[in-house]
């Protein structure tokens, strides 16, 4: 499993991709991290944050698909992520007036339904582009992601400032104005229809003896646990922090930590990447997610444990992310690769972002917020065995280089 050097040419090519990368990740880590708080700020409840933050989960247990097989049969995948950028900013103004919690689900179903659909079709596009004669460039993949590291650490260490001193009732304007920036990048993307039916034989494949197999079945279900116990991070964890009495500007740090160490990882993965199997990798980060799990359930009053216990973001995100997207493009190729990036998000994303904020809320309402980490480390240890099975099966030797 090595890692194919990066080409001039294909560094050019993917240019347009990272800049989009940086938009979108920039606008997640002005919403994602601070819409608890923005909730929690308006006087709602516990258990109507959780319901509200996991109208996002509900969207991508639909909408990446329908957009993926849409860009599949299309290959419009330009003019598909301007539309659903531009729809998003539209939606944003409706964050302007607080008509109650119903008025706030409708106007985040209408924004998430778009914005869920964008990274599984750039996903799908920059894999296209990284992926050669089978090989999967992850050195040019994490260049890609890098960007998206970047966009979010600025982002939400600016905003963690910002809110601050200003307060959260600016949070509207914020989402945006990243939602232009968005916009703005959307547009500059090269407007070339993809020829998706280039590739004989796979462009027909259909989806069913795929998801038969049993290694992308144990797949699915090890990035189903895996993605469930990171729920406890992405929405419960500015509330948690919150509640331990860390500030706004401490708690965008402790979020800049974990994208500080993803950056390095995307960036030096081709030289770690090699030396373990892909699917040892998932076993591997599987672990070290019980570790940070547990570690943020029992120690996060103690400020360089929980800074750690941020750090295996490394490993427990990047590292898991790209031996996903590795794992699903080789299994989903051609025709198939939108629609193999929206069930990696639905099943990664989708369902356990509802099951995780709905669960995550009532253990939260009943026993504290620290108990939604202790849930999630057994989570983890699903995720493990899951891990473990998929690794068992030995994947073919013909797998995409690392």
């Amino acid at each position: 499993m090595a890692a194919s050097p990066a080409q001039p040419g294909k560094r050019h090519q993917i240019m347009p991709f990272a800049a989009l990368t940086a938009a979108y990740c920039a606008h997640a880590g002005f919403f994602n991290p601070f819409l608890p708080l923005w909730l929690k700020d308006l006087g709602l409840s516990l258990v109507v944050i959780s319901v509200l933050t996991s109208v996002q989960a509900a969207t991508r247990m639909f909408a990446p698909y329908a957009w993926g097989t849409l860009s599949d049969r299309t290959g419009e995948r330009a003019k598909l992520l301007r539309w659903g950028a531009l729809t998003a900013l539209v939606a944003s103004a409706g964050l302007w007036f607080n008509g109650g919690a119903w008025w706030l689900a409708a106007v985040l179903l209408i924004m998430f339904t778009q914005t869920s659909g964008m990274m599984p079709m750039t996903e799908a596009a920059v894999a296209h582009v990284v992926s050669q004669g089978g090989s999967f460039d992850t050195k040019l993949y994490g260049r890609v992601r890098l960007w998206g590291s970047l966009g979010f650490m600025l982002a939400v260490l600016g905003a963690g400032a910002w809110f601050e001193h200003v307060g959260m009732r600016s949070f509207p304007l914020i989402v945006s104005v990243s939602l232009v920036v968005l916009v703005v990048f959307a547009y500059r993307m090269p407007d070339v229809k993809e020829a998706h039916h280039a590739t004989a034989g796979a462009a027909s494949l259909p989806m069913g003896p795929v998801l038969a197999q049993p290694a992308v079945r144990w797949l699915f279900a090890s990035v189903f646990f895996h993605v469930l116990s990171h729920m406890g991070i992405y929405t419960f964890f500015s509330l948690y922090m919150d509640s331990l009495g860390y500030s706004k500007t401490m708690i965008g740090l402790l979020w800049a930590v974990s994208v500080t160490v993803e950056i390095g990882w995307f960036f030096t993965q081709s030289r770690w990447m090699p030396r373990v199997s892909l699917t040892g990798w998932l076993v591997l980060c599987a672990l070290v997610m019980v570790f940070r799990m547990a570690v943020t359930a029992s120690l996060a009053s103690v400020l360089w444990v929980l800074v750690i216990a941020q750090a295996l973001h490394a490993l427990t995100f990047a590292a898991h992310h790209s031996a996903c997207i590795a794992l699903v493009s080789h299994h989903f190729p051609g025709s198939l690769r939108g629609r193999g990036q929206a069930l990696y998000i639905i099943i990664g994303y989708g369902i356990p972002g509802v099951l995780g904020g709905l669960l995550g809320g009532q253990l939260s309402q009943h026993f504290g917020l620290g108990s939604v980490f202790w849930g999630t480390s057994v989570m983890a240890v699903l995720a493990t065995a899951c891990a473990y099975k998929v690794w068992r099966l030995r994947h073919p030797a013909a797998l995409p280089a690392a």
